[in-house]
């Protein structure tokens, strides 16, 4: 594979490349590799994609491919995108050079939990537009590849809005607003209105609702985690079962940050101190909805 020493990285850059076939994948990534394994100061660009795919990618490096790291995306993508972006941002911590530097490929598992759903998609949509901002004090590089024969038509249009590269790029702090119009249902039909004390409150309906001790517990954690960011509350709901227990939070105030919940923190460890980056990497969805009087928020566990 020929490399190249022309690439000045300075800044963030976010990409995006669409195929429609295997070999187009690889030709994608070949030069994009190439010119991480030539930029100086980086360490070893990394690829996340569908095993047998890193298998052709393994055989068209040749040589150069025990100077990338293979990982099969089963292995990155373990759970919701607010779970992604922690990966990321763990990994720019631990194994990037000097200001994030790292050329890293990524393509999402579309057939499996990011393109279950019109919801779970507009989650992975929210964030590669954040992304943007997420990562904007880093030198990293990314490419997100889209396989449009599992992503399709739709979701590979969306995400060209959060690519800078596409020509049709939308500021993220719109699209993220965007994704937020789509209106909310009412809550369920079995909701309850909590008492205080709300920990205990959510923990008893959680179990009595299905969730086993121990998933109650860490739901509990994550919805006191967003009470403690909030500040006060004038009610909370608690409905649905097992796994899909929700807890909807009314607050005084606006959430007004788009990136609330996503900032990572400098602790590596997990904590509910974190507050919502905390209820995010616990709960399947977060969704807040600022109005005139306040916000709702709602937190759906599994």
């Amino acid at each position: 594979m020929t490399r190249t020493s022309s690439f000045d990285h300075r800044a963030f850059d976010h990409r995006m490349a669409v195929f429609g076939a295997d070999d187009a994948f690889v030709a994608a990534a070949l030069p994009f590799l190439a010119e991480g394994l030539a930029a100086p100061g980086e360490p070893p660009p990394v690829t996340v994609a569908a095993p047998e795919r890193l298998d052709l990618l393994r055989d068209a490096l040749g040589g150069d491919a025990r100077h990338v790291r293979l990982i099969p995306h089963g292995d990155w993508y373990t759970g919701s995108a607010a779970n992604a972006v922690a990966q990321v941002a763990g990994y720019l911590d631990s194994r990037a050079g000097s200001d994030g530097r790292v050329h890293l490929l990524t393509e999402p598992d579309w057939a499996g939990r990011a393109g279950r759903s019109t919801r779970e998609t507009a989650e992975w949509i929210r964030y590669e537009a954040l992304a943007n901002l997420l990562f904007a004090p880093t030198a990293a590089t990314f490419l997100c590849a889209y396989d449009i024969r599992t992503a399709g038509a739709a979701i590979v249009g969306a995400a060209r809005r959060a690519h800078p590269d596409t020509g049709v790029y939308e500021d993220p702090v719109v699209l993220a607003a965007e994704l937020d119009a789509v209106a909310q249902g009412p809550p369920g039909s079995d909701a309850v209105l909590l008492p205080q004390p709300y920990p205990a409150a959510v923990r008893a309906r959680a179990a009595a609702r299905g969730l086993a001790p121990a998933d109650a517990e860490l739901f509990t954690e994550a919805v006191t985690a967003a009470l403690a960011s909030l500040g006060p509350v004038t009610g909370v709901l608690l409905w649905g079962r097992a796994p899909a227990v929700v807890c909807e939070l009314r607050a005084e105030r606006r959430v007004d940050d788009p990136l609330a919940g996503f900032v990572p923190p400098p602790g590596a460890e997990l904590e509910p101190a974190q507050g919502l980056w905390f209820t995010r990497q616990v709960c399947a969805y977060v969704d807040m909805r600022d109005d005139a009087k306040g916000a709702t928020i709602r937190l759906q566990y599994g």
